[in-house]
């Protein structure tokens, strides 16, 4: 047991010291480290968990430990943090086992820091019913330390949305996500999908919004699946397959695809023009399009070009030669929180706003390609209206050749239609936070 709780440690010490991302870093862990499956589980289980309620747990530390977590050993504090998250949000683990087994870890670095550890538990578990860091008086933290999101965060969702959805943005960023796939329709039909899912005993449903959409409750790895290694479902979540509908591309047009990777909207969209036409597929960096081309070759898909190219920066041959343009600008991925928790650590309101020049640069770029009659389509993984609708109201503002299509997906509880015409998809249990919107370029 203390190997996968070494390992979650050390897995923290990187997303949280390097800014890296926790499914990679897990992974290569995972790969290297002889766990048995059960051990596996745990780890992904509690690094997913403590960095969740990082928040939380760093508030009670603080009522336990008179110096800052940011001044103690780097090691310690996340032994420490494993065990809070163990003892407070897990009911599987006998409490005795997380105190032993966290001191025992902890006397690998230091003999004096292992009573320290001891004592800190102790005295949570004397005290985890009356502690005085709840905030029950204070809306703002109380909210912070019920849902473990730092104050700005919580802030900007209330402020932006007001308190009741605000609320309910963070409660649903806090829930454990599904895997969802998509059906390539290029290659086989759905029924063949589902049917062949449940004979391997996959508890699955159909998705919410997207026809192609199946949905995996419970089930094995589903990359080492069949399935996905001959390229009959690809992995997505529901709001991003949105997007490709959106974009609605027909047969032998020409799209441009202007931040693709790692492709699963491209190939999406190829599946829609059933491999014809061209769509380019372009990204600033050149080794991830890697993932773009890994995909479409497991997925038979024959119709995308790809090649490195930053967003930014006008290329005169593109202008006027796109049927559609598809940016999925960079941004702040707070829509898809449930999936890569760190975003509420390693995010800043000064990198939000660092966002929106860029994001500004590559629309009014991207606006240069789209034929007479053409569409531009707009999409982010981020709830932020700074990124979303403040970005298209000011393009349109300063753009009047285009115009805003109103985009309407069916009648779901998760999904804003606004009255300009763009929408916000709210995060729930089965789709991640996302915006679209869907411009046309008139004469």
């Amino acid at each position: 047991m203390n190997g996968a709780r070494s390992t979650a440690v050390e897995i923290l010490n990187e997303v949280l010291g390097s800014n890296a991302y926790s499914n990679k870093v897990l992974n290569t862990y995972l790969n290297k480290n002889n766990l048995n499956k059960k051990d596996k589980a745990l780890v992904t289980e509690i690094v997913y968990g403590t960095l969740k309620y990082m928040y939380t747990i760093d508030t009670i530390l603080d009522d336990f430990i008179k110096s800052s977590l940011k001044k103690m050993n780097i090691d310690i504090v996340n032994i420490l943090r494993i065990s809070i998250y163990q003892l407070r949000y897990l009911d599987k683990i006998p409490e005795f086992a997380v105190v032993n087994e966290a001191v025992e870890l902890s006397k690998k670095k230091s003999k004096g820091l292992s009573k320290l550890v001891n004592g800190v538990l102790r005295n949570y578990l004397r005290n985890k019913d009356n502690l005085h860091c709840e905030h029950k008086d204070n809306k703002i933290d109380n909210l912070c330390f019920k849902y473990s999101f730092p104050r700005w965060m919580t802030l900007l969702f209330i402020h932006q949305y007001g308190e009741a959805v605000g609320e309910s943005i963070l409660q649903s960023l806090n829930y454990i996500p599904k895997v969802t796939v998509r059906v390539n329709g290029l290659k086989i039909d759905y029924k063949s999908v589902w049917d062949e899912l449940l004979k391997n005993g996959y508890d699955i449903q159909k998705g919410k919004i997207c026809k192609e959409a199946v949905v995996i409750n419970r089930g094995s790895n589903i990359e080492e699946n069949p399935l996905f290694k001959k390229g009959y479902i690809t992995v997505q979540d529901e709001s991003a397959m949105l997007v490709a509908h959106i974009v609605d591309p027909e047969e032998n047009m020409t799209v441009l695809d202007m931040c693709s990777a790692p492709g699963g909207k491209s190939c999406h969209m190829a599946e829609l023009m059933k491999n014809t036409g061209v769509i380019y597929a372009y990204d600033l960096h050149e080794n991830k399009l890697r993932f773009v081309e890994e995909n479409a070759n497991r997925m038979d898909i024959k119709n995308i070009k790809c090649n490195k190219l930053d967003a930014e920066k006008y290329v005169e041959q593109f202008e006027a030669t796109a049927d559609r343009v598809l940016i999925d600008v960079p941004c702040s991925g707070l829509g898809i929180v449930r999936k890569k928790p760190e975003i509420k650590w390693n995010k800043s309101m000064k990198s939000l706003n660092s966002l929106i020049n860029v994001q500004r640069k590559i629309m009014l770029n991207a606006s240069r390609y789209v034929k007479d009659g053409g569409k531009l389509i707009y999409s982010t993984c981020t709830l932020n209206k700074s990124e979303n609708e403040d970005n298209i109201n000011w393009f349109i503002r300063e753009n009047p050749q285009y115009k805003l299509e109103k985009i309407y997906c069916g009648d779901f509880d998760n999904i804003i239609y606004h009255k300009e015409g763009y929408i916000t998809i709210l995060p729930d249990d089965n789709m991640d936070g996302f915006f679209i919107a869907k411009m046309i370029k008139h004469r």
